[in-house]
């Protein structure tokens, strides 16, 4: 997923050549706008333009102090949609992200009073400090992408992407997110500390009167429509019945290895399917190859299972069962 995106030379079917070639430049320049106030990233960059173009949600984990709320916002920036960002805290209710019925004196009825996931994007802040019962709130919007609230349900805007952020190393104060909720996100991108040149570059910016907090400088680039376009382009991208059956091949095997307690359920693979896809586009193809599934495959399936406590014990970690199975599992030619 760091590798760059050409541009193809031929369209999808709904979506002609010359606009398929836009819509591609359009996201392929989201990275750069990101790139000015965000120092390296690119795969994760990457792994949320792969989202939204498969309109699914993204767990961004990372130490503190590595942008991740930044990368958000600044992407947030760059498309033209709506965004609204959520501080999750032990005392923040269901209603707090949903929205509730408020009495209105005037009128002398309920009205509802809509929460902030009503939005295209929604930032959910450190979603692990906030009790199961509000994380709970958003499998609903998630996965239906509907809010119900006393028996009526509302739909949520086209599109809706949820970017999660957990710290991975604390977790005195935290609700780690239940297997149900953590499936619906699809993938878990792992944002790293940027290398020593990076991290130069990034003082060198602050020390010339680089201001994170302000984003006047990023332009918009992409909006609904070109997300729109690129989504019919991905659905028409061609899956050969090996390419299919690899990717099978690789979740039951998950759900076989001795270091696994739960292996990847039939959700996550439609989910590698989707991703896969994705990345073959901005790749520049309208054909999934073996490569496109072994370059999705970690962060679509890694927190898709659960190693077995010996296993953890013996230092083993969710992605390196999953390299150990792509490397085991025969991909086709």
């Amino acid at each position: 997923m760091n590798h760059p995106v050409p541009l193809a030379k031929d369209g999808a079917p709904g979506v002609d050549t010359e606009q398929a070639q836009q819509v591609r430049q359009a996201l392929t320049a989201l990275r750069g706008e990101v790139a000015k106030t965000v120092v390296g990233q690119d795969s994760v960059v990457t792994g949320l333009v792969i989202a939204l173009l498969c309109r699914g949600h993204v767990l961004l984990e990372g130490v503190p102090g590595t942008a991740k709320t930044l990368l958000v916002k600044t992407l947030s920036h760059a498309l033209d949609l709506d965004f609204k960002r959520v501080q999750f805290t032990p005392d923040l209710m269901p209603g707090d992200v949903t929205g509730s019925l408020i009495y209105d004196n005037r009128t002398a009825e309920f009205e509802f009073r809509e929460g902030p996931v009503f939005t295209n994007l929604l930032l959910a802040d450190e979603i692990n400090r906030t009790p199961p019962k509000t994380q709970a709130s958003l499998l609903e919007a998630m996965e239906e992408r509907q809010v119900s609230v006393e028996g009526a349900a509302r739909a949520l805007p086209d599109p809706f992407v949820v970017c999660a952020t957990q710290n991975p190393i604390e977790y005195e104060g935290t609700y780690p997110l239940p297997e149900a909720q953590l499936d619906r996100f699809l993938l878990k991108l792992t944002v790293p500390v940027p290398s020593r040149d990076e991290e130069i570059a990034m003082l060198e910016r602050h020390a010339s009167g680089f201001d994170p907090r302000d984003l006047s400088r990023v332009r918009a680039v992409a909006g609904a429509s070109d997300l729109a376009a690129g989504r019919a382009a991905v659905g028409a991208v061609r899956l050969d019945p090996k390419v299919a059956a690899y990717v099978v091949d690789l979740c039951r095997a998950t759900r076989q290895s001795p270091s696994l307690q739960l292996g990847v359920s039939p959700r996550g693979a439609t989910a590698l399917l989707a991703t896969s896809r994705a990345w073959a586009w901005l790749s520049g193809r309208d054909y999934v190859t073996p490569d496109d599934v072994k370059a999705l495959a970690r962060p679509t399936l890694r927190h898709r299972v659960q190693l077995r406590p010996e296993a953890e014990l013996e230092g083993a970690t969710a992605d390196g069962v999953l390299d150990g199975i792509l490397a085991h599992v025969p991909a086709p030619r």
